[in-house]
């Protein structure tokens, strides 16, 4: 109803017939008296409704400097955000993402992430107690030092707790980005299919606003190299038990497909 009387007050204010206006706005009237809705509360919704969305940047704190983990969390938020159209820049403890996005897009990742990190800890907690990775072992690199020569090996050692875990979340983050895209694409081609030939200009040109938007306003430098520390090595067990227990993950009432219908409306 809000929105029925906002149409009536805007084409009341935009008309140059004073007839028309007076006709709009007299039904206007009609319309919030007997729905007990004032004028100005109308018109009030309506400004806020035909608000262009922008991008805009926002900071998201991942946790302490130094607290372990922090790059596999990241790695989480980051599949999240590629699914979502926000794209992000990371800092190098790992500690703070700086997403570049529409803010409604921010705060879908931001949801999944809360949801999604109280799972990937959970499940990745339950496996290292499970003890199922100890039977496996992994080539690790050692560094010696002969006289005055510094000599690195390879040798073959047992996984440990530490190595089990990261490779558990890495798996874990890639897979929640896997389903997310997924179904991000077929929503996008659902309601491209649903709506008016203008809907795929309308995906387009927000693509193309949001890497306009990064390229303006990102001063990072490089390329960030991931979740998982390159000595950490290798554990194909823990990677298949992070890739079910992804599988497996509740992504709660998926609110990505909602981030894409409301930017649409947008």
């Amino acid at each position: 109803m809000l929105t029925r009387i906002g149409a009536l007050l805007r084409q009341a204010e935009s008309t140059d017939n004073p007839h028309e206006g007076e006709a709009f706005m007299a039904a206007a009237q009609r319309l919030a008296t007997s729905s007990a809705i004032d004028l100005a509360v109308a018109r009030a919704h309506t400004a806020s409704s035909e608000k262009r969305a922008t991008p805009t940047q926002r900071l998201i704190t991942i946790g302490e400097p130094g607290k372990r983990g922090l790059r596999t969390y990241a790695q989480l938020f980051i599949s999240i955000a590629a699914a979502n159209d926000v794209q992000c820049d990371i800092a190098q403890t790992g500690a703070v993402i700086f997403a570049y996005g529409f803010a409604g897009d921010i705060d879908v990742c931001e949801a999944l992430y809360s949801s999604l990190l109280f799972q990937m800890v959970r499940d990745s907690d339950a496996y290292i107690r499970s003890g199922e990775y100890r039977g496996e072992t992994t080539i690790r690199t050692v560094v010696e030092t002969r006289g005055r020569r510094r000599v690195s090996s390879q040798v073959r050692k047992p996984v440990a707790g530490v190595t089990a875990r990261l490779n558990f979340q890495m798996a874990y983050a890639s897979r929640i980005g896997a389903r997310l895209t997924e179904t991000k694409q077929e929503t996008e081609k659902k309601v491209v299919a649903e709506s008016s030939s203008d809907t795929a200009l309308v995906l387009r040109n927000k693509e193309i606003e949001l890497k306009d938007y990064y390229s303006s306003n990102s001063k990072a430098r490089g390329t960030w190299k991931g979740g998982g520390r390159a000595d950490a090595g290798h554990s194909s067990h823990a990677r298949k038990a992070g890739d079910r227990a992804a599988m497996a993950a509740r992504l709660g009432n998926l609110p990505e497909i909602g981030g894409v219908r409301e930017q649409l409306g947008s």
